[in-house]
């Protein structure tokens, strides 16, 4: 395990309560923060900032643990802040419950060298010193406790350029890829949100010699982003302005679109906001949307065609994880797979003359603000869609109508159905009967990639949260097989015993 150093200099208070509060957003449940210096250094103090950004209080009252020993707090991560000054042996440290603090939460440590041998190996050790007025960090850290630290300080240096050098920061979420996200208050002005979007390596060929990434056509960088975010303001949706971009680092700095969406507090689709962004969905596909997009002065996007290629390699994962994983882990024939993609070539095939434009890709609850104040177009926020690619314009009717995250009734799908393909007829030149089927292909599409998905997030990334959504999936699939174009793909799955 290597050792990573990293020093800075914080020249007053201000400066250290600033870093305490950064350093919230570096660290992990399992963390040990050792916090080493003499007295009067700066340790409460760091400890006190790092506190009170967690609760996101600035006035929390933090006491000293120097009686007590241990402090916990139940924050967002659990906190426990131990004083070891008065320790009178190291073995102490387990009957005050140091293990299962560390096990729950992050442990901050003051005075660690009275049970230097108890605490774990893999511990980020900060050490202050008095430095002329101010004072100097000293952080050693292990590798991946180290980078974390450096993208945290990163972005605050990113903030300085952008002209907020005292932004206050807070942990807004972050999703299923490596993205983050942190609210960002400057000052009296309204909250912005920062995109942590770090460069990602080239991951392992899957098809000829090919990233995951390069062959689905997942975004690897922040100027898609951008260049999408730019061309929907234009058209007047309700994309964030971009403020400031690091373009190598992969930081963003957005407008704040609101906190609303278009679930109810029990988590159930709202009807009325769901049939204002279907409304948006059909005025984006009225519009022809340029296929190059100039980002900056230097950087062309093209949009990226969702070509049968990604479908297919998309329908995969049905074949790669849904179906070993139903069967108890026994992998699909060679048999099951060339039938099964043949399938697959006959109706991505039939896409051919499906109409085409603007994917977003994700176009449902999770990346939808409603904008109560505004109107039209404006009160349907957009977000996350950095993926967007041209392709047939029925993927992402059916990414609303069949949220993945939230169970659309019947009578509210063909409530949405309905208003779309009103909308669409009203706007002229639409072939509707050429649409719906394509609307089944791309739904059994989607629904095929989301039921591999879901096994692959809970066996391969540890996250089996996702699997409360199969059921949900499975019940879509079963709507979009009900079209005669599906008929192969529905027997097929029928004898998989997937549905």
């Amino acid at each position: 395990m290597m050792t990573h150093i990293i020093s800075l200099f914080l020249k007053d208070e201000a400066e250290t309560t600033r870093f305490g509060n950064d350093l919230v957003l570096a660290l992990r449940q399992g963390d040990c923060l050792a916090l080493s210096g003499d007295l009067g250094a700066g340790k409460s103090s760091l400890a006190r900032a790092f506190l009170r950004a967690m609760a996101d209080d600035d006035d929390l009252e933090v006491p000293s643990p120097t009686f007590t020993l241990v402090q916990s707090y139940d924050l967002r991560i659990p906190v426990s802040h131990f004083d070891l000054y008065r320790l009178g042996d190291p073995a102490e440290l387990t009957e005050l419950g140091f293990s299962e603090a560390l096990l729950d939460g992050i442990c901050l440590v003051e005075w660690p060298e009275m049970a230097s041998e108890e605490l774990p190996a893999d511990r980020i050790a900060l050490k202050l010193e008095h430095e002329g007025l101010g004072r100097r960090v000293t952080i050693a850290a292990p590798d991946k406790s180290a980078a974390r630290i450096r993208r945290v300080l990163a972005i605050r240096d990113f903030l300085d350029a952008a002209g907020y050098p005292f932004a206050k920061r807070r942990f807004l979420t972050g999703d299923a890829s490596l993205r983050a996200y942190e609210a960002v208050y400057p000052g009296d002005e309204k909250r912005r949100i920062l995109m942590d979007w770090p460069p990602l390596p080239e991951g392992p060929a899957v098809l000829d010699g090919k990233s995951y990434p390069k062959v689905a056509h997942i975004a690897e960088n922040a100027y898609p982003f951008v260049a999408i975010a730019n061309v929907l303001r234009r058209e007047g949706f309700a994309a964030p302005e971009v403020y400031h971009v690091d373009y190598e680092q992969g930081i963003l700095l957005l407008e704040d679109l609101g906190v609303d969406g278009v679930l109810d507090a029990q988590g159930q689709p709202i009807t009325d906001r769901y049939r204002a962004s279907v409304a948006c969905l059909a005025f984006l596909h009225s519009l022809a949307i340029p296929r190059d997009i100039h980002v900056t002065e230097s950087h062309v996007h093209h949009i990226p065609d969702f070509d049968k290629t990604a479908m297919k390699m998309e329908v995969r994962l049905v074949l790669d994880w849904h179906l070993p994983w139903k069967r108890g882990g026994t992998p699909a024939s060679d048999a099951e797979r060339d039938e099964y993609l043949a399938i697959w070539d006959g109706l991505i095939d039939e896409l051919e003359t499906s109409e085409k434009g603007l994917l977003l890709r994700d176009f449902h609850s999770p990346n939808i603000i409603w904008r109560e104040n505004e109107t039209g177009i404006a009160r349907v926020g957009l977000i996350d869609f950095q993926d967007a690619m041209i392709g047939p314009t029925a993927y992402d009717l059916a990414s609303i109508t069949q949220d993945a995250r939230v169970t659309i009734a019947p009578d509210l799908f063909q409530q949405l159905m309905d208003d779309y393909l009103t909308l669409r007829r009203a706007q002229g030149n639409f072939d509707e009967v050429r649409f719906l089927k394509s609307w089944a292909i791309m739904s059994a599409q989607r629904n095929c990639k989301l039921a591999g998905l879901w096994v692959r997030l809970m066996q391969r990334d540890g996250k089996p949260g996702y699997m409360k959504h199969m059921p949900r999936t499975l019940s879509y699939l079963s709507v979009a097989l009900e079209h005669e174009t599906l008929a192969p793909l529905r027997d097929w799955l029928v004898r998989a015993g997937i549905v």
